[in-house]
């Protein structure tokens, strides 16, 4: 018979799995705010752990599992690990007038970090940095007389993915130093049609302005750490980041072609090369600053903060990027901590399981009619120790995520109507962590 902590833990499990065969093999699942800027960002938020404490971490030293929030904490890993995980998605798109349903499923991210020596550790891994996936419709009428319905489409695919490696050092006593040297690359394809709507449909065709950029260059991104005591079983971790302000390089290729109703190319008709020109995309800085307190045992409390300039931002010249909707700077903030009732424990498996929850506001980029929007979340994440010996040693992590970004406003901009979007979204990610002790024993001081 099921006790109710494993039923309550096979529930969540299911729930995960439920949301990633629902929504496999595909992307975002019409995300519209994906459409400004580079895409929907994937801000400095961490892996499956910190996933499940609401995105904070930044002060948080964990000697198993992979922290790439902070390249000073890398100085804490204690065994060789490696670490992957998987994202799914399930959401509700709306207005004031419909929605729609949708959800994804997609690798989310994989580490290996390693402990180099008794004062320097290292890691190398892959994440996504932004991801661009929508498509909307929208139709008016000609102002001439015969007030002919035109159909516009707007679509966007593509995302940018982050390779990186990083290093974290002791500089003294409870103080390290961290430096993540990232590649950035990946290619974004935007596509605006126009279709006339004509008395038989089979005939309509329509003008499609594709829009190919591929994105790739470096950035940077320093962390800092420190750890100290209030007394012999309470601590405190204060920890900042900065990644620098960065030009990501850019070929932009500009098309013109005709469809048939079902998206392909008119028979007899050629893609019009428009515009073939190389540029950039200012990709603003980013501040971090979290603080921890932890009983060097079985718990921590954890409050991070971050901020960006996104009023920055530029591609190819052009305020908004190819939107040209101008952004606007960025504020989060989010509270999160981890409870393992009793790491030793022999006779119950549940109290060696972390337990993790958080909650998180961060104010969106985009600003309609001056008006500010924000995306609030609630998250929840355990991990389950699969094995363990003096070697090596296996966790199961699962993080959650329920939100709320936009709203449903409608606001009135020189004469016309513009409807907010409001997502209301579910996020689960199941990570693996595998722990081999290649080289040194180290603690948390």
């Amino acid at each position: 018979m099921l006790n109710s902590k494993y039923a309550g833990l096979l529930g969540l499990t299911l729930l995960s799995l439920g949301v990633a065969t629902r929504s496999q093999g595909q992307r975002l699942g019409n995300s519209p705010y994906s459409r400004l800027g580079l895409g929907d960002t994937y801000f400095n938020a961490g892996g499956v752990r910190q996933t499940g404490m609401g995105g904070t971490g930044l002060a948080a030293p964990n000697g198993v599992q992979v922290n790439d929030l902070n390249p000073a904490l890398l100085y804490y890993m204690n065994r060789t690990t490696w670490e992957v995980a998987v994202n799914s998605q399930y959401k509700t798109v709306r207005n004031n007038i419909q929605s729609q349903k949708t959800g994804s499923a997609t690798l989310g991210y994989f580490a290996l970090a390693v402990p180099l020596s008794t004062r320097w550790g290292a890691a190398i891994g892959l994440k996504p940095f932004s991801s661009v996936d929508y498509e909307s419709v929208q139709t008016s009428v000609l102002s001439d007389l015969s007030q002919t319905p035109v159909q516009y489409r707007y679509m966007g695919q593509g995302d940018l993915t982050e390779a990186y490696f990083g290093q974290g050092i002791r500089l003294a006593k409870g103080l390290s130093a961290g430096l993540t040297a990232s590649y950035i690359f990946g290619s974004i394809d935007l596509s605006t049609g126009t279709q006339v709507q004509v008395a038989n449909p089979l005939t309509d065709t329509r003008a499609v302005l594709i829009d190919h950029i591929h994105y790739s260059d470096f950035k940077f991104r320093g962390g800092l750490h420190y750890r100290g005591k209030f007394n012999d079983k309470l601590n405190y971790n204060v920890g900042s980041v900065y990644a620098f302000q960065t030009n990501l390089s850019g070929d932009r290729l500009q098309t013109q072609e005709t469809q048939n109703p079902d998206g392909s190319q008119l028979s007899g008709t050629r893609a019009d090369t428009l515009a073939q020109q190389t540029g950039y995309a200012v990709v603003p800085a980013l501040a971090q600053f979290g603080i921890s307190i932890d009983n060097n045992k079985n718990w921590s409390i954890n409050a991070d903060v971050a901020q960006q300039e996104w009023s920055k931002f530029r591609s190819f010249n052009q305020q908004g990027g190819t939107a040209a909707v101008p952004l606007s700077n960025t504020f989060r903030a989010a509270l999160g901590g981890e409870y393992v009732p009793d790491p030793t424990s022999v006779d119950n498996y549940f109290k060696r399981v972390t337990y993790r929850v958080g909650i998180s506001m961060a104010q969106m980029p985009y600003r309609p009619a001056g008006q500010t929007l924000y995306d609030r979340a609630i998250s929840w994440g355990f991990s389950l120790p699969v094995s363990a010996s003096p070697l090596e040693a296996t966790t199961v992590s699962l993080g959650f995520t329920y939100g709320q970004r936009g709203n449903t406003d409608v606001n009135r901009v020189s004469g016309s109507e513009e409807r907010n979007i409001k997502e209301d979204y579910i996020r689960a990610q199941l990570g693996i962590s595998l722990n081999n002790r290649w080289f040194i024993k180290r603690r948390i001081e």
